[in-house]
């Protein structure tokens, strides 16, 4: 059982708008295919709250990894019950079954032991390669590692090492560009960050945030914030976005999450585009997250530009927070052990 993240963004068609997180699936699935294993596919789309919605359904990344993988991929019409553990016990080396939403069942999000056993009866051994739901202790991020013999992916692994050295052993001078908004889930991390970071730059959203809700940061001389903004606060103005590159001009480092605006619109978008392309012509060791912002430079045909691209959002904050990764937490669970398990061993 193979535990991907799966959670990407749909248009309204019910076309894939970014599969970057689909294609980061496909050495571990290629890898299991080699070594002549069933696979099954377990992940979850969006939040549809415990209950079926059609246009939720995981129809479209059974397409896309198919087109991937360049062979077919079988789909159940459950993630549990009778009719999908009879696709399982008719499945034969080299197949590969995609389970349905997990999240349509609200037992996932409750991790439900009673779900979890459901789950594990259809598989002999459990992989996660799904960082970007790690910190959530859902059913099939931490109840299956209980009841199955279970490893961290090789995706798992590289996205640990590399936020591990972000933290432990960066190039100095380090710069943090953090854009977006929800400073209430990001002020544990920039106060963390800031411990180690030279300068963190922050958005127009998260410095009204900060000024409105009195939120205190520990290391407030280390933060640069915006000195003009662009269309009511929609963009950082120029003088913001060249403050923000002589910045960055310093680094051996960089970290960025998070849009300076409101990117979805080109309108609002020079800023954001500006401060990206300022980051790889510095030639620092550049690692980026958040969806909104893979996104966007994905759509700006720069993703190959930066070093690392991590998979997670909120995941890759908390971890960079130092606080617990219950999916992560849980691999390291066995009888008279606590050793790490990588798959690649």
């Amino acid at each position: 059982m193979l535990r991907c993240d799966f959670d990407v963004s749909l248009d309204e068609q019910g076309n894939i708008l970014d599969a970057f997180r689909i294609e980061k699936a496909v050495p571990t699935i290629e890898y299991l295919i080699k070594n002549e294993a069933k696979i099954i596919l377990i992940g979850h789309l969006d939040r549809p709250g415990g209950q079926v919605v059609e246009n939720l359904r995981l129809k479209p990344v059974q397409r896309k990894l198919s087109e991937l993988l360049g062979r077919p991929i079988t789909m159940a019409p459950d993630c549990i019950g009778p009719e999908t553990e009879k696709m399982v016990g008719e499945m034969k080396i080299g197949d590969i079954l995609l389970l349905e939403n997990l999240r349509f069942h609200k037992e996932e999000e409750e991790n439900d032991e009673g779900f979890a056993k459901e789950l594990a009866k259809l598989g002999e051994m459990y992989v996660n390669e799904a960082f970007a739901n790690c910190h959530r202790n859902h059913a099939s991020m931490t109840g299956l590692p209980k009841l199955l013999p279970s490893a961290a992916g090789f995706l798992l692994e590289k996205e640990i090492k590399t936020l591990e050295n972000l933290i432990e052993n960066p190039e100095k001078p380090l710069i943090v560009v953090i854009g977006g908004k929800k400073i209430e889930t990001k002020a544990k991390f920039i106060n963390k960050i800031s411990e180690i970071a030279d300068f963190v730059l922050i958005g127009g959203i998260i410095k009204k945030e900060i000024e409105e809700k009195g939120t205190i940061l520990s290391h407030k001389e280390k933060v640069i914030q915006p000195i003009d903004e662009a269309e009511d606060g929609k963009d950082i103005g120029w003088r913001t976005t060249e403050l923000f590159k002589e910045k960055i001009k310093l680094a051996r480092t960089v970290f960025w999450n998070g849009p300076l605006g409101k990117t979805e619109d080109d309108r609002f978008a020079k800023g954001t585009e500006e401060i990206a392309k300022a980051i790889i012509e510095s030639g620092a060791f550049s690692v980026v997250g958040g969806g909104e912002t893979v996104e966007f430079i994905n759509r700006m045909n720069l993703l190959s530009k930066f070093n690392y691209v991590s998979t997670g959002g909120g995941a890759m904050m908390t971890f960079l927070a130092g606080e617990e990764m219950p999916g992560i937490e849980a691999l390291k669970w066995r009888p008279n052990t606590s050793k790490h398990q990588v798959f690649a061993e």
